[in-house]
């Protein structure tokens, strides 16, 4: 049963960074699309960006610029750095395993606790 992890988020200012982490339990990793998400409060959860084994990455477009998702396989690591953040990107912030790169809505995975991103203004 694969597990996910995550971790690094905080209370920032606008402008500010921050850098997320995700472990992924299991034999997956190495193989599989990986994906971070986030949810805001009162909206849907959204696709972020997305990298597969081979290192393409796919970007929602608010954050184009400004994100830069990676991966460690030997580590079973997803991480998202994230640039001049604005006090929009506040969400809690997920990552998961997408079954088909471009259909984001059913990833392989439960979904795990999150963690919470906070840009003050």
């Amino acid at each position: 049963q694969v597990q996910l992890v995550e971790s690094g988020g905080g209370l920032v200012q606008a402008g500010g960074s921050l850098r997320l982490s995700c472990v992924v339990s299991g034999s997956v990793f190495s193989r599989n699309i990986l994906a971070w998400y986030r949810q805001a409060p009162g909206k849907q959860r959204e696709l972020v960006a997305a990298i597969t084994s081979g290192g393409s990455t796919n970007y929602a477009d608010s954050v184009k610029g400004r994100f830069t998702i990676s991966r460690d396989n030997a580590k079973n690591t997803v991480y998202l750095q994230m640039n001049s953040l604005k006090p929009e990107d506040t969400a809690v912030y997920y990552c998961n395993l997408p079954r088909i790169w471009g259909t984001w809505d059913k990833p392989f995975a439960s979904w795990g606790q999150g963690t919470q991103v906070t840009v003050s203004s």
